[in-house]
């Protein structure tokens, strides 16, 4: 099987993308986890939502992931949480400018998968 071109930066000699400093790894890192991509797709289709709301359309979640998974999102630049203070306090999720670019790649790995699922 040869290697994709773009792949070769980091997969030839002795350097194996298992080892240190891996790209792949680092972006793995930032939306890797059962729950991160299905945020990252409901923010991107729905934009800025509200913690309950989001909680309601990603079915199975629980609290203490859906929260632990924005806070790593929001710590690694992808998700932005702005707090309003009024009363109520309401909170809203929404995604990065900076996100913008990881869709297009979740739009190709998803037409992977749907490749890969026939």
């Amino acid at each position: 099987m040869s290697t994709p071109e773009n792949l070769n930066s980091f997969c030839s000699g002795n350097k194996c993308p298992c080892q240190e400093k891996c790209p792949l790894s680092s972006a793995l890192k930032v939306i890797g986890g059962k729950w991160k991509i299905p945020i990252i797709c409901s923010l991107y289709n729905d934009g800025p939502t509200r913690y309950n709301e989001l909680r309601r359309k990603i079915k199975g979640v629980t609290n203490t992931m859906l929260a632990f998974s924005l806070k790593e999102l929001e710590g690694d630049g992808i998700v932005l949480r702005t707090q309003y203070n009024e009363m109520p306090l309401r909170v809203e999720y929404e995604l990065t400018e900076s996100s913008e670019s990881l869709i297009p790649i979740l739009g190709k790995l998803s037409a992977w998968g749907k490749e890969w699922k026939n």
